[in-house]
């Protein structure tokens, strides 16, 4: 028995309720995501709610921030490695391989110059994105493969990463 065999179980069931409710109801599937993020007051913190949750994102100190959350880059790649961990729990329920642990392990550079106007050769993005991704089960080998191959191809934050969407300011 793998470790984690009773969620596995919980997801396949919810799963399979979700494709027969989306084959029905194809509409269903596509959904509107919201995100709002606001600064709050002179602390330069910036609540940030995802849905119904909220996290507070900061800077470090050398940015007049105080290092009470996550920055936004590192929040970029916190929902990258979490939707990364989702996917692989997803394509191994679906594919009935059993896991004992999965996690991701992300690293990335960010040349700061640019985003305080400074001359650089980069611009300001995060590049040279890296991911380890270590999944314990029993399967052999070529099936972990055939489910790394499975969730580069089906992970949603990595392929709008990977694949950039249009992104426009309204007014």
């Amino acid at each position: 028995m793998a470790k984690l065999d009773n969620y596995i179980e919980r997801k396949a069931a919810a799963l399979a309720d979700r494709k027969q409710d989306w084959t029905a109801n194809p509409e269903k599937a596509v959904a509107t995501i919201k995100a709002s993020s606001k600064v709050a007051g002179i602390t330069g913190t910036r609540p940030t709610t995802m849905g119904s949750h909220t996290i507070v994102s900061d800077s470090a100190p050398g940015l007049a921030g105080h290092s009470l959350g996550p920055t936004s880059p590192e929040m970029l790649l916190g929902a990258l490695a979490s939707c990364l961990v989702h996917t692989y729990l997803i394509h191994a329920t679906l594919m009935n391989i059993p896991l004992d642990d999965v996690t991701v392990d992300i690293s990335a550079t960010l040349d700061y110059k640019p985003v305080i106007g400074m001359p650089s050769p980069n611009r300001p993005a995060i590049y040279d994105i890296h991911y380890q991704a270590h999944v314990e089960s029993p399967a052999d080998t070529a099936t972990i493969e055939q489910l790394h191959s499975l969730v580069e191809a089906n992970c949603p934050v990595l392929n709008t990463i990977r694949h950039p969407t249009n992104i426009q300011r309204d007014s």
